[in-house]
């Protein structure tokens, strides 16, 4: 290894006619490359942990004429949405880890946008879609198949009170959209209150709820009120929970006719940069909302299914009960499904006229998320997000201390947050360090997301499964990343 670099560098030193010590330059050298799928390392660079799987051959198309593909015939909207100036080209998946078109692993600390909850390709999910897709590949509810209500049977018992109800749509914006339409039939009022900084998804009404500009067209979006988001960084009453629900009530007070249809927010705010409501907070909201006759929605698509560790629904930590429960992403681990939890007496406002989804609730969809649900319970998946996502929020906390460009690390369970910023007391958004940072983890085999506003936070969502080991490969990358710039 040290031959192969001092040959390469002295070739680069002769071609420039410079003289320079090739030994001390070879010395200093920090590379990770590959080899035979896996991560070498030189002293200064930790280990990825071991892992008993090597993915067969790639033969498909390189990244290069993926590239050319994407440019000539999907969106241009799409494009902006590459993490890296060199993508990668993702071929294979096992668990907490990914391989690229040349077989090298990757540490997945991003989880699919928090999708994937059981693991990449796991087994018993991999089993029961194939089984399903062996018999039946689809049928639309109009007919009768035991998938759909054993898994509605099996959802509804992870509920408190009387969310017994269930309808199953194919995304996260689809049952936001859906769990709006029922708070507006039930209740016969428009105005719906949201969260600054939140996000519901990028159809007509979920636009209207989300609060963040990057994420809104300038199109109609009607009957929506944004309440000051209580983030315990950044807002304006810090921590203070019952403050920023008094923006809540005096929006209805002044904002409506004192009567709204429901309130919208993530427990934790995940496009929006990992954001956990203050304390104090939801169960202040719910109290106002529901005087003035509205009903309570908790947005669980990112949150949701055992992710903050602690509960198996992130409003869970907060000891309040919603109204309506909306899910997608974790759901499914990865295939596309969502749904609406919510009391028979709401759900009966869609009886008034027809509400049909040719593909919600089908066999191969509902197949899998059963399995989902079941290798959470069997495998301990929420406990494990509980201890691990508790070590590594510790020893990212421990790396705060060191490093003054994080200026917070927030979340619970494996939905956390690591914001950067420039200067600590302005809170500067350091958004180019970020995407600087970014790219040297991934050079080192670590993939992470990206969120907020000013698109300085890494948002850590990786598989349940993530161990401690691959917590501290992922902090002691981050170090060495951070210690560069």
């Amino acid at each position: 290894m040290q031959r192969f670099l001092i040959g390469k560098i002295s070739s680069a030193v002769l071609r420039r006619g410079v003289i320079a010590d090739v030994r001390l330059l070879a010395s200093q050298a920090e590379v990770v490359v590959a080899r035979n799928g896996e991560n070498e390392c030189t002293d200064r660079h930790p280990k990825m942990p071991p892992f008993e799987y090597t993915p067969p051959p790639y033969d498909g198309p390189r990244s290069s004429e993926i590239i050319r593909k994407r440019a000539n015939h999907l969106s241009p909207s799409l494009s902006q949405f590459l993490l890296y100036k060199n993508p990668l080209n993702i071929v294979d998946g096992k668990k907490q880890y990914l391989f690229d078109e040349d077989g090298r692993r990757y540490l997945d600390a991003y989880g699919g946008i928090a999708v994937v909850c059981c693991g990449h390709c796991h087994p018993d999910v991999v089993k029961a879609t194939v089984n399903q897709a062996n018999r039946i590949q689809h049928l639309p509810v109009v007919y009768l198949n035991h998938a759909i209500s054993d898994f509605a049977e099996a959802l509804t018992a992870k509920f408190p009170g009387n969310l017994k109800t269930v309808f199953f749509t194919n995304s996260g914006t689809e049952a936001n959209e859906l769990a709006l339409m029922l708070a507006r039939l039930y209740t016969g009022t428009q105005d719906v209150i949201s969260v600054r900084n939140g996000y519901h998804g990028n159809a007509s009404a979920t636009m209207g709820t989300t609060g963040q500009r990057l994420w809104k067209y300038n199109l109609v979006q009607t009957g929506v009120h944004h309440a000051q988001n209580p983030d315990s960084y950044r807002g304006i009453f810090g921590s203070d929970g019952e403050k920023y629900a008094k923006d809540v009530q005096e929006i209805i007070d002044y904002g409506t006719s004192g009567r709204i249809a429901a309130f919208v927010s993530e427990a934790i705010q995940g496009v929006g940069g990992v954001i956990e409501l203050a304390p104090g907070y939801l169960p202040a909201v719910y109290k106002s909302v529901r005087k003035a006759g509205g009903l309570c929605i908790a947005d669980e698509v990112q949150c949701g299914f055992a992710r903050t560790g602690s509960h198996f629904w992130g409003f869970e930590a907060h000891g309040v009960t919603p109204d309506i429960v909306v899910l997608a992403k974790g759901i499914g681990n990865g295939i596309p499904l969502g749904a609406v939890v919510t009391t028979p007496e709401i759900a009966q406002g869609l009886s008034r006229r027809n509400y049909f989804n040719t593909f919600g609730g089908n066999p191969l969809c509902t197949s899998t998320g059963h399995a989902v649900l079941k290798v959470i319970e069997k495998e301990k998946l929420k406990e494990n997000a509980d201890v691990v996502g508790s070590y590594l929020k510790d020893r990212l906390k421990k790396l705060q201390e060191k490093h003054d460009i994080i200026g917070d690390v927030r979340g619970r369970g494996f939905m956390i947050g690591v914001e950067f910023v420039t200067d600590r007391e302005l809170k500067t958004p350091a958004k180019t360090e970020t995407n600087h940072l970014m790219g040297q983890l991934k050079d080192m085999g670590v993939l992470v997301g990206k969120g907020g506003f000013n698109g300085n936070v890494f948002r850590i969502t990786p598989p349940l499964c993530f161990t401690k080991e691959d917590s501290d490969f992922l902090v002691d990358t981050m170090d060495i990343a951070l210690s560069k710039l």
